[in-house]
């Protein structure tokens, strides 16, 4: 298995702990951040802008991706084309449909017509990355974040699905795709063989990138060693009572 340095694609640190943000922005291999209102509540984040400008602030040299909150088109633009004005290196979060299942498709067209530079999301059927890349426009960057994770949770194989999305987003040059929801490291090497070009992980999983190539025998020692200690540490005791048969020789 190559080195993560030995890859095409692209990590991105998809979170909304500031402190873990900004460990995270100091190590060479995290090329951008993503985040989403979910992650953020779960972050106890109390001021959506005041958050998202003071990390603009700290990492003004990689891309960062802020959702829109709103639910009707309208609303949506206007407060896409506020949050494209925050800094140069945002990427603005549009859902594939709005709550009640409306595709997003006329926004996402006026948007990267105006030059609004996009991450497209929410998206695990390739009808939906289709319909998206019709309505981007070609000179405009942006990211397309298909839930390869999601798919799997659901029993099925997120790796054809996301092979054909990258063939049928292989022409446009300015689009990115993104292996969203990640639950293992396997998932990396995977995201590179489909022909992804980012994908994002949390922390937890950012955190395992040294396991890479790590010696299984070693890794199983550990392994038993974490057992005993934390056994130890519990104090757990098995009673041998003196009926208890005799193994054989």
């Amino acid at each position: 298995m190559p080195d993560i340095d030995q890859l095409r694609i692209k990590l991105f640190c998809d979170g909304a702990d500031f402190s873990s943000l900004l460990t995270w922005s100091s190590d060479p291999r995290v090329k951008g951040f993503t985040t989403n209102p979910t992650l953020m509540r779960k972050a106890h984040v109390v001021d959506y802008e005041a958050f998202a400008r003071q990390l603009i602030k700290v990492i003004p040299d990689r891309p960062l991706s802020f959702e829109v909150l709103a639910d009707d088109p309208e609303a949506i633009e206007e407060q896409a084309l506020a949050i494209s004005s925050w800094g140069a290196n945002v990427n603005v979060k549009i859902p594939v449909t709005n709550t009640w299942g409306a595709f997003t498709g006329p926004s996402l067209r006026r948007l990267a017509h105006a030059g609004v530079v996009l991450n497209v999301t929410a998206l695990l059927t390739l009808e939906q990355v289709e319909r998206v890349a019709a309505c981007l426009d070609p000179s405009t960057p942006a990211i397309i974040s298909v839930f390869a994770g999601r798919i799997a949770d659901t029993g099925t194989d997120p790796l054809p699905v996301m092979r054909q999305a990258a063939r049928i987003l292989e022409s446009l040059r300015n689009v990115e795709l993104l292996w969203a929801s990640p639950r293992e490291i396997l998932n990396i090497f995977q995201a590179e063989d489909a022909g992804c070009d980012i994908i994002t992980l949390l922390p937890e999983l950012l955190g395992k990138l040294n396991l890479i190539n790590k010696d299984l025998e070693a890794f199983s020692l550990e392994t038993v060693n974490m057992f005993y200690r934390d056994a130890c540490a519990a104090g757990y005791q098995i009673e041998i009572r003196r009926e208890a048969p005799a193994l054989s020789a």
